[in-house]
């Protein structure tokens, strides 16, 4: 299991623990971070430990903690899952989970953090991401941190009774380019 932090100007990175059981359960479960999942069922302290146990301990995914510098506290997670090393390839989620520290540039930092250390560390070719069409915010963000469209996916989930469209959106390693 990784145990590498990543510093950044306004954050820091630090591999997910079993002690942060309590956060990530209470930011997943609420109502501002789930509506804009795409699998909305609630977290529980046990299906946590075992996405721990059969995902993060087993390297499948690299999960971290933020830490807002200036707020001096932990705000969300970031993440690299499914990471395939036969194609160089994971996908990327992300939430801050404290609603106020929200709209601060946390987001945008740690989303460059964590696409570098995949490019660098994880010698990653692409990091990709699903993202809800009417997520706005959200998309907006991945664009200023490199993210590109590459496809729009027309009712693509059913969330709570409504189909919503999809984005997938890709960033290519800046030091290997696009292989068309």
């Amino acid at each position: 299991m990784n145990q590498e932090i990543i510093r950044g100007e306004h954050v820091a990175l630090r591999p997910i623990t079993d002690a942060d059981t309590d956060h990530i359960v209470r930011w997943r479960n609420s109502d501002h971070i789930r509506r804009n999942f795409i699998y909305q069922t609630l977290f529980t302290p046990e299906s946590h430990r075992e996405w721990l146990r059969k995902k993060v301990e087993t390297g499948i995914v690299e999960q971290f903690i933020i830490y807002s510098l200036d707020a001096a506290m932990d705000v969300g997670s970031v993440y690299l899952r499914d990471i395939d090393q036969t194609h160089r390839r994971a996908e990327f989620g992300i939430f801050i989970g404290e609603e106020l520290q929200q709209g601060r540039g946390i987001g945008s930092e740690s989303i460059r953090l964590i696409t570098r250390y995949g490019f660098e560390k994880l010698h990653l070719h692409k990091i990709f991401l699903r993202v809800l069409a009417d997520n706005e915010i959200a998309r907006k963000a991945y664009e200023k941190a490199g993210f590109m469209q590459e496809a729009y996916l027309k009712d693509e989930v059913c969330i709570r009774g409504v189909y919503k469209d999809l984005i997938l959106m890709r960033i290519i390693n800046p030091q290997e380019g696009y292989h068309g």
